[in-house]
C-alpha cells in the first residue's frame, strides 16, 4: 500500500499551518508552527507571491495532507463528491470526514488520522458490531462505531479517547469516552467544519 513519507512537521510548516498531523504534540510548545512557521527547506523564508493557479494547488495538498490521502484517492472522492447532489465543495469535506478512519479519530480513538487508521487497519474498529479494516469506508448517520474489545486495553487509545474528551467531541457524533463507543449522528454541515479550508480553490483547480 503506498504511503506519504514525509515528516508530519515538514508537511504543517509547507502549508503554513496545523494540519494536526502529530496527535498530542500539536497541542503543545514543541509544534513547529510554534517555533518555525515558514516552509522548510534552503529557501523557506523568502518571501514568495503564488499564482492563482499555486493558491489553489496549496490548498488542495493541504486538504489532502489533512486527511491523508493521495493524490488518486483524493481525486477518486471529488469525482464521488462532483457527481452527487448539493454543493461540490461540501459534498467533498462531508465524504472526507465519513471515511471511517476520520470518525473513529474524530470520536478520539486515535490520537490523529495516521493513528485512527492504523488502528482501522489492525482490525480495532467494529461498526454496528461487525470489524471493518477499511479506512475508507463511508459511515451513514446512525452507524456505531465502537473499539474492539481486544483493543480497548491499549493504553494509547484509551489516553487518546481521554484527551479528546477533555477538549469536546464535535456535534456530529456522539461519543462514550470510558466504553470506547460512539455513534456517526450525522454527515457534518459546512458550519460545522474548519473555517480554515477553502474548498472553492479545490473545486475550481480540479474544474479546469
Amino acid at each position: 500500500m503506498a504511503r506519504n513519507l514525509d515528516a508530519k512537521c515538514r508537511q504543517c510548516r509547507r502549508e503554513g499551518e496545523k494540519l494536526f498531523l502529530k496527535g498530542e504534540k500539536c497541542f503543545t510548545d514543541k509544534c513547529a508552527i510554534e517555533r518555525r512557521n515558514y516552509p522548510p527547506g534552503q529557501h523557506g523564508q523568502k518571501n514568495t507571491r503564488l499564482s492563482g493557479y499555486g493558491v489553489q494547488l496549496r490548498e488542495k495538498q493541504k486538504v489532502r495532507r489533512i486527511f491523508g490521502l493521495l493524490e488518486r484517492q483524493f481525486r477518486k472522492t471529488y469525482h464521488a463528491a462532483e457527481q452527487s447532489k448539493g454543493i461540490t465543495g461540501e459534498a467533498l469535506l462531508q465524504a472526507l470526514e465519513s471515511r471511517l478512519d476520520s470518525v473513529t479519530y474524530r470520536m478520539g480513538f486515535g490520537a490523529s488520522r495516521t493513528e485512527a487508521r492504523q488502528i482501522v487497519r489492525h482490525n480495532g474498529i467494529l461498526v454496528n458490531g461487525k470489524r471493518v479494516n477499511i479506512p475508507s469506508f463511508q459511515c451513514r448517520p446512525g452507524d456505531v462505531i465502537e473499539v474492539a474489545q481486544p483493543a480497548k486495553d491499549q493504553l494509547r487509545i484509551k489516553g487518546a479517547a481521554e484527551a479528546a474528551e477533555s477538549r469536546g467531541f464535535p456535534e456530529w457524533v456522539e461519543v462514550d469516552a470510558k466504553a470506547l463507543k460512539g455513534t456517526f449522528k450525522a454527515r457534518p454541515q459546512r458550519s460545522e467544519l474548519p473555517s480554515t479550508i477553502n474548498e472553492s480553490l479545490v473545486v475550481e483547480l480540479y474544474s479546469k
